[in-house]
């Protein structure tokens, strides 16, 4: 019988699966009374009833393999909590080798569980087979254990948490169908159901495959798709024995677990079917798909070739369900920008069980304090530009984020479904010079140049890939002559109004409020202090300010700005992205270049490093901004996108005489981290601070006024810090930095490496990561300390320093 629902809720919550249900016991556990979670069936009915309840700790970041850890510690006591039991076991994961190269992933992959203290092996062959004797260890080069991941019963999870959320006092109405949201004109949201209508003030979308669309109602932009998923159980086994580990062959796109005394065989598969929502069946509750013996053939063969004895047993079950994938396979979870009170958490990539838990501890904080306590920048809603809900876009991503689950995660691997959808107006001037082309939020971005009679095409390696020889000479020619960059995909978004000033002084640590034609480098904090966005700012006129974001977190950035702007300020916030194109030229010969093409005077006394002018360049009317991210003399020009042709044809004509060469995202990589420049997302994240950073000069406690997050940064200012942002020069030539490999001090753990490159200009391997201490990370500690770092389970001498190894006191960029 259908139940009518309380016309006023605090909180709703649509979609009774994993996400929604774990959302709202830890709601509840936070002593929220007023939830109602609502499923148009009943619980699980969605996708989580066909899922394999697979429980892996170790993920694809430090922010993702922490909320994984908490799954696991959360689901070793949910019975015990709720009263129902979960089918929980520790188990482990069995990750097979097939390949020298996925073996070095995984003993990378074993370093980084170190970081948090997760139990890993590297086996041989025999060894894996001791665990799983069914094993065809002929067909493996070696294996890697995680003792404590396992598996689980999916409805009896999902059930655990719906009795624990209704203990605390939430309430679930199952058989109601929502069929409309609406943003009242007083605030908060009013769901319409098949029962009736509900007001709320937060309401959260869990509701899987079908977020996007509802989402869509209030214009929030989730991008989500889904694809067929398969897997096959067995008829029983003699093999499928009850301790048996999951087994992933990721190299074969299987895995295998355990079930009943049968062998459950999952796929993904380097092919996947992408499924248009029309194609749906009409009744969408606990879908079946029909079967596909021939799509399935690949990775079933996979697995019989590791299991013989798949040869011969029978298969009792087909399941082929739809799961929702998002662009970029990593889930979103948050409040929706510019949509106070809207949450998401959906698109887990199938691995709702893995996740969602973890990830629902974090939104039931942020919901109920008003912001989340971790660093969750890589999973935020936020990410996602406009474009990326756009459905062919959807379409061709979502496959191939289910394919590339099971590729090999090089350092650096682009994705190629879904391009090019965004590029520069130079785009194909830069491609017929030989640009080897990379992608971020869509842009087509140039990441290397081919020289003639070489093909652009990326080659990838953990140590050399194929690029660098080439980009070893872009960077030896920013360094010593002069280099030309398109860093058109650069964000920004235009903040002006009446209050714009005092909204950006409230936002921002620094001092913006500054003499028009200032570029002021800054940051955005939260209330522990940490840095939720890393942008300059551009005053252009008394009440008009540039802001300019990294293309990865533009769209971020601009929600989290217009998410906090005082409630009724006259501040409104644009996106001009689209409106200028930037061109970058950098090195020792910038100045002379470009003084032979604008009257301007580029002089260091009439435009000193920091300053704004508007030039002209041709027939354009350009903002030139004495800037760099290189280490090196140099301008970013921001020119109207319908002029840059003719400002880079210009450029490109005068720079024969200077020796200009183009350059791409990886030399701007390579050379920011020689100058130990900081990059948000890698050294800067909502869990650092401004001074452990190493950035103390951006922040201004003097300020009239103060700033959002300075009670929480102020005491740091002039104290000892017992964490530290710390630069790092392998001794040893051959070896490479990427990101994660641990930092040991004096024979102890403290730390990981966030960002490392092979320098071509000091000939080593340098990165950057924090180093903890509880007496204080300083100059004294890093400069007699032994550091080393680990590298695929071996560890590496190195030097440390507070400063750039490269130009320490920049002097380089004020020439």
């Amino acid at each position: 019988m259908q139940q009518t629902p309380p016309s006023q809720m605090q909180t709703v919550i649509i979609g009774g699966g994993i996400a929604g249900t774990s959302l709202a016991y830890q709601l509840s556990r936070l002593g929220m009374k007023d939830i109602l979670l609502l499923e148009r069936g009943t619980l699980t009915c969605g996708t989580s009833w066909h899922a394999a309840g697979l429980i892996m700790q170790l993920r694809q970041s430090h922010s993702i393999t922490e909320l994984s850890r908490r799954n696991v510690a959360e689901y070793a006591h949910l019975a015990e909590l709720t009263g129902q039991n979960t089918g929980f076991k520790q188990n482990g994961t069995l990750a097979v080798a097939r390949s020298a190269d996925r073996m070095r992933e995984y003993r990378r992959a074993a370093t980084i569980a170190k970081s948090f203290n997760i139990e890993t092996h590297i086996l041989s062959s025999g060894e894996a087979k001791n665990l799983y004797p069914a094993l065809n260890e002929n067909e493996i080069e070696g294996a890697f254990l995680i003792p404590k991941d396992g598996q689980l019963n999916p409805v009896d999870t999902v059930m655990a948490y719906a009795a624990g959320a209704r203990a605390g006092g939430a309430k679930i109405l199952e058989n109601t169908g929502v069929t409309k949201i609406e943003e009242p004109e007083n605030g908060g949201y009013r769901v319409t159901t098949d029962a009736g209508e509900i007001l709320c003030e937060n309401l959260v979308l869990a509701c899987g495959l079908w977020t996007r669309d509802l989402a869509s109602q209030v214009g929030a932009v989730v991008p989500l798709h889904a694809c067929e998923h398969f897997y096959v159980v067995t008829e029983s086994m003699k093999e499928a024995t009850p301790n048996l580990p999951v087994l992933r062959d990721m190299d074969g796109h299987v895995y295998v677990k355990e079930d009943a005394g049968k062998l459950l065989v999952g796929a993904f598969e380097p092919d996947a079917k992408p499924l248009l929502m029309k194609n749906l069946p009409v009744e969408q509750k606990f879908i079946e798909l029909p079967e596909d013996w021939d799509h399935f053939a690949l990775p079933y063969t996979n697995a019989m070739e590791l299991l013989p004895a798949l040869e011969d047993v029978g298969v009792m079950t087909f399941m082929n369900g739809p799961e929702s994938f998002t662009p970029d396979g990593i889930f979103a979870l948050g409040e929706v920008p510019g949509k106070r009170g809207l949450y998401v958490s959906a698109g887990y990539n199938s691995e709702g069980f893995e996740m969602a838990p973890g990830a629902s501890q974090m939104l039931a904080e942020w919901i109920v304090s008003g912001q989340p306590t971790m660093d969750l920048s890589d999973i935020e809603i936020a990410r996602y530009h406009p474009f990326q809900a756009n459905k062919t876009y959807l379409f061709q991503r979502a496959g191939e984020t289910l394919s590339e689950t099971y590729e090999m995660h090089w350092p650096n691997r682009q994705r190629l479904a879904g391009r090019p959808a965004r590029k520069s107006a130079l785009h194909d001037r830069l491609a017929s010079r030989g640009a080897c082309f990379g992608e971020t939020m869509g842009w087509e971005r140039p990441m290397w140049y081919a020289p003639d009679g070489v093909e652009p095409k990326d080659e990838y390696s953990f140590e050399r890939p194929n690029w660098y020889k080439h980009i070893a000479k872009e960077c030896q020619n920013v360094r010593e002559n002069v280099g030309i960059f398109d860093l058109s995909s650069f964000g920004k978004n235009l903040i002006q109004g009446r209050d714009a000033c005092k909204t950006l002084q409230y936002l921002c640590a620094n001092n913006i409020n500054v003499e028009p034609g200032t570029v002021v480098y800054t940051h955005m904090l939260n209330n522990r202090g940490g840095i939720e966005v890393d942008v300059t700012v551009n005053r252009l006129t008394e009440d008009q300010f540039l802001v300019v974001s990294s293309a990865l977190f533009q769209a971020r950035d601009a929600g989290w700005m217009q998410n906090h702007f005082p409630v009724g300020a006259n501040v409104t916030l644009t996106d001009v992205t689209a409106g200028y194109s930037v061109l970058a030229v950098q090195g020792p010969q910038s100045r002379a270049l470009l003084q032979q093409l604008t009257d301007t005077d580029l002089s260091n006394e009439r435009f000193p490093f920091g300053q704004s002018k508007v030039i002209d360049i041709g027939y354009a009317r350009v903002i030139a901004n004495r800037l760099t991210f290189v280490g090196e003399l140099g301008w970013e020009l921001y020119v109207p996108t319908d002029f840059v042709q003719d400002v880079y044809d210009r450029i490109i004509e005068v720079g024969t005489i200077y020796d200009l060469k183009h350059a791409g995202y990886h030399t701007l990589e390579h050379l920011r981290s020689e100058r130990a420049y900081r990059e948000f997302f890698l050294d800067l994240t909502p869990d650092d601070t401004p001074y452990e950073a190493g950035l103390g000069f951006t922040v201004k406690l003097d300020k009239p006024g103060g700033f959002l997050g300075i009670d929480a940064v102020a005491p740091q200012k002039g104290q000892p810090l017992n964490k530290r942002l710390v630069q790092f020069k392998l001794r040893d030539s051959k070896p490479n930095l990427h990101a994660d490999e641990l930092i040991w001090m004096n024979g102890e753990r403290v730390g990981y490496i966030r960002s490392g490159v092979c320098s071509f200009t000091l000939g080593r391997a340098i990165g950057m990561g924090y180093v903890s201490h509880p007496e204080g990370v300083n100059k004294t500690l890093v400069e007699n300390a032994k550091f080393e770092i680990e590298i695929e389970n071996k560890k590496f001498a190195a030097d440390a320093s507070l400063q750039a190894f490269y130009d320490p006191k920049g002097e380089r960029t004020k020439m």
